[in-house]
């Protein structure tokens, strides 16, 4: 191995095997590949390479899935490798690409902590594999079109020593977004910036809340940030808005869904975690008329008007 590769996942690598997720959930299922017996593996861990959290250095691990990303994963990589903090772990969960995907993966595989590639059942299912193999005290995601500013997880750790159990970042879309806004999340979702390059939750924190539910295929994030904040009522904050940890893809899947597909997925969400069933579908309603009204013109540019008038923010 090549110890002169300066990258922050390079540093402070030790011989001595951590504990994983998985270890803390109840999930049998899982049990069965705990010798990470997968077919298409590599990464620092093969070589006998592995990372802990030391005294005021918390590891940070990032998760990192990727389908036919050949476009855009070597970015998403660089971010994390260049990161000022220098603690940090980087999983690949790889789709089974037929790409070059799995090719540029390999580039960095000195400096990438565990990569497998291997078929899912989606998004979510990909995520939950690389959370049950993280050992870090702290957790983000990061999809392979997106990026972290180069200062992102030297910020993050910083605002956990605030001991919170989530905490958001500013991320950059189609304009800068920031904040928090927990008691709107009986009525809509996109109450944070973004989840993928903005969200990082505490080990504690994920083991209480558990893994995402794949029952949910578009926004399953949705449906984890309201049990945190619903449902066990835990500790999450924003960072200010100057404090940028993200670059997401304003053009990636999220964008191209239909918003008929999204409405009834936040139904199930909702109806899963036992929201008032009348409400709900009150709310379907007024949604769908909503977003139909802002296909006329003349209605989209009276509301825009009223909306900044009022300052309302829906």
């Amino acid at each position: 191995m090549n110890t002169k590769i300066d990258h922050s996942t390079t540093k402070n690598l030790k011989k001595n095997k951590p504990d994983y997720l998985y270890k803390n959930l109840n999930d049998n299922n899982f049990e069965s590949q705990i010798n990470f017996d997968f077919d298409l593996k590599g990464g620092l861990r093969t070589k006998g390479f592995y990372k802990s959290s030391d005294l005021d250095k918390p590891l940070i691990s990032i998760i990192t899935v990727s389908l036919n990303s050949e476009k855009t994963i070597e970015k998403t990589i660089q971010s994390v490798l260049s990161q000022t903090y220098d603690n940090v772990e980087l999983i690949i969960i790889d789709g089974k690409s037929s790409d070059q995907t799995l090719e540029i993966i390999k580039k960095y595989e000195n400096s990438i902590d565990f990569w497998i590639s291997e078929k899912d059942t989606g998004i979510y299912n990909a995520m939950n594999k690389g959370l049950k193999i993280c050992s870090g005290d702290i957790i983000g995601i990061l999809n392979s079109d997106d990026e972290y500013t180069k200062d992102a997880l030297g910020l993050v750790k910083i605002y956990f020593e605030k001991q919170v159990d989530f905490v958001f970042g500013s991320v950059e879309k189609d304009r800068l977004l920031s904040g928090l806004n927990k008691e709107k999340i009986y009525w809509k979702f996109n109450i944070y910036p973004a989840h993928s390059s903005g969200f990082f939750i505490s080990k504690s924190a994920q083991i209480k809340v558990g893994l995402y539910d794949e029952e949910f295929k578009l926004h399953a994030d949705y449906d984890l940030i309201y049990k945190l904040i619903v449902k066990l009522k835990l500790n999450g904050i924003a960072m200010k808005r100057s404090h940028v940890t993200g670059k997401f893809n304003y053009f990636g899947i999220s964008s191209k869904e239909k918003q008929i597909n999204y409405f009834y997925e936040e139904f199930k969400i909702r109806k899963k975690n036992k929201q008032n069933l009348f409400y709900i579908f009150i709310l379907f309603v007024i949604k769908n008329i909503y977003f139909y009204l802002l296909k006329i013109s003349f209605l989209n540019k009276v509301i825009k008007l009223i909306k900044q008038k009022f300052k309302i923010n829906y």
